[in-house]
């Protein structure tokens, strides 16, 4: 069964067995504003849990990505590239960025459910 987790830097992951789905999430998007253009990671690249792994550029700023877990990128939602715009109507969903099979799936244990997200970020307002 897959579960959602959270980061304090609005990333989402999705986890299902050793494999997470990764984006921004619904308030990212809204805080940026609309999307204009996604730097997707490479397949095969390897990344550490907090490290930047894709930039989203909207018409207000460009921010970083960063992985919710340790692992290597698996896979890219190349549609982002043709449709930036997918992040802003479905953050959460169909605008996913990239899967990284998790090298220590335990790690996603140090990240929010979404409950604790939501309280969080209740707490930026």
């Amino acid at each position: 069964m897959s579960q959602t987790r959270f980061t304090k830097e609005h990333e989402w992951a999705r986890v299902d067995g050793d494999v997470a789905i990764c984006g921004i999430t619904d308030y990212a998007q809204k805080a940026l504003g609309d999307i204009v253009y996604v730097e997707l990671p490479a397949i095969g690249k390897k990344v550490k849990q907090g490290e930047q792994v894709a930039v989203v550029e909207s018409s207000k700023a460009a921010s970083e990505v960063y992985a919710p877990v340790d692992g290597e990128v698996v896979a890219v939602n190349d549609n982002l590239s043709n449709d930036p715009g997918k992040v802003n109507a479905a953050a959460q969903s169909d605008g996913w960025f990239f899967k990284i099979k998790a090298a220590n799936a335990a790690q996603t244990g140090s990240l929010m459910d979404e409950p604790t997200y939501q309280n969080y970020v209740k707490g930026l307002s």
